[in-house]
């Protein structure tokens, strides 16, 4: 948790921008560990230009705005499109157990079209995030979401595989853009002592789009009325799947264009008072209806930041000194979260960004594919000498007991859910995230271990209850730790990591499912114990006020 120095009525704050002094830790409470920052330059101005008006803080704005109707609608939309990028990401491990008969896929290649989608989310979601940070956080998330739906749901007619991996790996890129910057936008409306709350209610959201996924699939799938033919394809119920699938975040992408409002936070930070004024004002008429309540008059401590300077890199110098310009430009986030005090928080979250994608995606990925091997007893590994068939009587009939056990599964994100919601603000997210990690390394491993089908169902249940824990904490320090014009750029990268880590854990699997089975599931239960171990260096953020 950060503490600030007031001076007068101006909050000192801690910019991190190029050519702006930050604030550097000289202090630390013995006790809690905290560190205090002392006065320096600031790029936030709270001059009223002689005028008797009433001039807030980005905090106090939000406060003054109320908590109520408004801040509810936001957690439905924000958490639809996060309930949608999880449908989009986890379609296609319920769709392997039948597509690759039709797109006659070995387990090599369905570990390359697992990875294909988090190949995109990687090129994706610095991008996004940067431009997020320089252009707004709603323009972006339609625009991802609906590169995301449109893709996504072209994939379903595409009759080759190549083509289908390419079609998934550009709706990756879609939602590699509006993961990082949801929570970026949902962060910047909450209330300082709700923020961690409500962020862990939205990240449960997730766990909607896995049930929504998993029902889709068992639902649709198995159906022999979703068969017909289109032309010269052969159109398969698991291709009506993958339609449906996308519909999520073609409707998220309306919703936030008919209904949201701009980040307050950012208009702030690009010196858009009367806008961010105006969000204000309509944050404060939802939540005060009914109250008889008029909205107070005062203006806002705006940056002082100048965005004409970076704007000058367009028009002067040559084409080759512009691209160099925009190149450094756009990792300049990169280089100043590596830099001063942020350097050692952003090497811990590098690498628990690693384990637990590479854990998590790396294994969820292929669950169906597992349950699919234990059909007839044993544990997952147990039968590796059966290689995946790829003619159309080893996928049909369905079987839906594949899709039931994904279901379940899904389903055991619920506590891990309720948990966070009512435990993040009183242990806080570093506590949480660690000790989940620790949990989800000690089940991943005894999956190895145990030797019958309901035990591996009930081990992955736990797993999944508990990793969800990890993922919900880490959205919530991911969005404290970093100042408003880092933030998406900064959960951008880690997500871009993620990616990678998640790519090289599907790849593995893929490789390695038909001959040495026992090798990813225990290096997942290493690098979880590992994220779990390095969290612990991460700073405590519970109810800190964004910068």
């Amino acid at each position: 948790m950060f503490r600030h120095v007031h001076t007068g009525d101006a909050e000192a704050r801690e910019p991190l921008l190029t050519g702006v002094t930050y604030l550097e830790p000289n202090e630390r409470d013995p006790d809690e560990g905290e560190i205090i920052f002392n006065k320096s330059t600031s790029n936030i101005t709270c001059d009223a230009g002689g005028s008797a008006e009433r001039r807030l803080t980005y905090e106090e704005a939000v406060e003054e705005a109320g908590f109520g109707a408004f801040h509810w609608l936001l957690l439905v939309v924000c958490g639809w499109a996060n309930a949608s990028d999880a449908v989009e990401i986890l379609c296609v491990s319920f769709l392997l157990p039948t597509a690759r008969c039709d797109l006659l896929l070995s387990s090599s290649d369905m570990g390359l079209l697992t990875a294909s989608i988090f190949l995109g989310m990687m090129v994706g979601g610095y991008t996004w995030g940067y431009l997020a940070d320089q252009r707004g956080r709603r323009r972006v998330l339609v625009v991802s979401l609906t590169v995301n739906g449109v893709f996504g749901g072209l994939a379903s007619v595409a009759p080759w595989f190549w083509l289908f991996l390419l079609l998934r790996f550009i709706s990756g890129i879609g939602v590699g853009g509006s993961i990082p910057v949801i929570f970026s936008y949902f962060s910047e409306f909450m209330p300082r002592l709700r923020r961690g709350a409500m962020i862990s209610a939205l990240a449960t959201f997730w766990m909607t789009g896995n049930i929504l996924a998993a029902g889709l699939a068992w639902l649709v799938i198995p159906r022999t009325w979703a068969h017909f033919s289109l032309g010269t394809l052969d159109f398969q119920s698991w291709r009506l799947f993958v339609v449906l699938c996308s519909v999520p975040s073609l409707t998220s992408a309306l919703l936030f264009r008919l209904l949201m409002p701009e980040s307050p936070k950012f208009l702030m930070e690009a010196g858009r008072e009367k806008e961010a004024i105006r969000v204000f004002q309509v944050m404060f008429k939802l939540n005060m209806r009914g109250k008889g309540k008029d909205f107070p008059e005062f203006g806002l401590c705006i940056s002082s930041k100048q965005r004409g300077e970076q704007e000058e890199t367009r028009t002067r110098g040559s084409r080759r000194e512009r691209l160099a310009c925009i190149v450094k430009k756009v990792l300049m986030p990169i280089k100043q979260m590596f830099n001063g005090p942020l350097k050692s928080r952003s090497i811990a979250l590098l690498i628990v960004f690693y384990c637990i994608s590479f854990g998590y995606y790396g294994l969820w990925m292929w669950f169906p594919a597992l349950f699919e091997r234990m059909e007839n007893g044993g544990s997952p590994c147990a039968n590796v000498s059966l290689p995946s068939s790829l003619n159309n009587q080893s996928c049909y009939p369905v079987k839906t007991a594949v899709y039931m056990e994904g279901f379940i599964i899904a389903a055991s994100n619920l506590p891990g859910n309720i948990f966070t919601i009512v435990m993040i603000d009183r242990l806080g997210g570093k506590a949480l995230l660690s000790c989940s990690l620790l949990l989800s390394s000690l089940s991943i491993f005894l999956i190895y271990v145990v030797q019958t089908k309901i035990q591996s169902l009930v081990l992955s249940c736990i797993f999944s209850g508990v990793s969800v824990i990890s993922w919900n904490a880490l959205d919530v320090l991911g969005t404290e730790l970093y100042p408003t014009l880092l933030r998406s750029s900064a959960l951008g990268f880690f997500t871009g990591v993620g990616r990678v880590a998640a790519i090289m854990g599907n790849v593995a699997f893929g490789q390695l499912m038909d001959t040495n089975c026992a090798a990813p599931v225990l290096l997942v239960s290493f690098l979880l114990l590992t994220g779990g171990l390095v969290a612990l260096v991460l700073p405590q953020t519970r109810q800190t006020e964004l910068t």
